[in-house]
């Protein structure tokens, strides 16, 4: 598990931070003094206090006080986590459309910020290395989908070299990219620059497709896929590995 942690940062280093995690699909959890505002299907508002604010890659958005297991406001998965210094303060904004409801938490000062590169619950982590996944793509291609043939790994692009670089029954140029834990935009991202360098290469009028091999991504990442026209794979878990519990992404 990757993690980063600050000590006391100055509200735009937090915001920086945050912004990264966010992309790369973390866990972030934040420690300080702040006022809490939410607007919905009621309106509330926590004046200052020393709190913890749990955001989790599938949107949720936990309050926590000194005191019991349940937090005091809190955001259900599938909201969307976002970061703004405004008027000197640190704002956390979660935001969910369906209902319309906005959790609002105002730092006025960080203690910590932790971001965590966590697997587990439904998000099954491929055991062993990219590699690893690599071969076994190239052992059993309808990993990727019923017909691709893989032609090439690590194929050199403008953009960078291409983990696998195949055709799909129909012809297609298919760009895979691999991944072995749960995944943000980055990775979608990546993907759709890989599949603009091959455009490129390609004859005028050629469908190059995209597909992103991974066991989840994010909501973000999902929606960028989208954007894209891209595609998202996920990856069944190898035998003996192991499933953990419930939560994660969906």
């Amino acid at each position: 598990m990757t993690a980063t942690t600050l000590h006391e940062p100055a509200h735009r280093e937090a915001l920086w931070e945050l912004e990264s995690a966010f992309d790369r699909g973390d866990l972030v959890t934040l420690f300080g003094t702040c006022t809490v505002e939410y607007d919905g299907r009621a309106a509330s508002s926590l004046g200052p206090g020393a709190r913890l604010l749990v955001l989790k890659p599938d949107g949720s958005a936990l309050v926590h006080t000194d005191e019991g297991r349940t937090p005091v406001n809190w955001q259900p998965p599938g909201s969307e986590h976002r970061a703004a210094v405004r008027d000197g303060r640190l704002r956390v904004r979660s935001v969910r459309e369906s209902p319309d409801e906005t959790l609002d938490v105002w730092f006025t000062a960080v203690d910590q910020l932790a971001a965590y590169g966590v697997t587990g619950g439904r998000a099954v982590e491929v055991i062993g290395s990219e590699a690893d996944l690599k071969e076994r793509v190239l052992e059993d291609p309808t990993l990727v989908e019923e017909g691709f043939e893989p032609l090439a790994t690590e194929r050199e692009t403008d953009a960078g070299p291409i983990d696998v670089f195949g055709r799909d029954d129909a012809g297609r140029p298919v760009v895979v990219e691999l991944k072995r834990r749960r995944v943000g935009p980055d990775a979608a991202g990546q993907l759709a620059r890989y599949v603009g360098a091959v455009d490129r290469e390609e004859p005028d009028g050629t469908a190059v497709r995209g597909v992103l091999l991974a066991p989840s991504i994010t909501d973000r990442a999902r929606d960028l896929l989208a954007d894209e026209g891209l595609e998202h794979v996920a990856v069944e878990p190898p035998t003996g590995a192991d499933e953990g519990g419930s939560g994660g992404d969906t």
